[in-house]
């Protein structure tokens, strides 16, 4: 039994798909505009801490979630996206950090470097 297609449209289906799959794979996915770098890498915004006594990272965009590092005032902080969460003087937003771990830490803590982080 030949496992080759007998008839000329299913050799061109296959051809098809072959190059559609050659085609992704030189291309890559599609992005968004705005939400990648030159290498289809999400694009990672900066900030500096600027907490006197440096930024409490926690589990979620809460004042009462659990700690789970600290990072010290004038540190330069990788930020992913941000959100609103609780209220920290005034200001509901939060920015998920990527140094190391992920974490969130309160906005109103983090002075951004260049645009601000896009939305989650």
């Amino acid at each position: 039994m030949s496992l080759r297609p007998t008839s000329a449209t299913a050799r061109l289906g296959i051809l098809a798909a072959g190059s559609a799959l050659a085609a992704l794979t030189l291309t890559g996915p599609a992005v968004a505009a705005g939400d990648s770098d030159t290498n289809s890498h999400p694009r990672v915004y900066k900030g500096r801490v600027i907490a006197k006594g440096g930024l409490l990272l926690r589990t979620s965009p809460h004042r009462g979630s659990k700690v789970i590092r600290s990072v010290p005032y004038g540190k330069v902080v990788s930020i992913y996206c941000k959100t609103t969460g609780d209220h920290v003087s005034g200001n509901n937003r939060w920015y998920l950090l990527t140094n190391g771990t992920w974490a969130w830490g309160a906005a109103h803590y983090i002075s951004n470097i260049g645009t601000a982080p896009r939305w989650c």
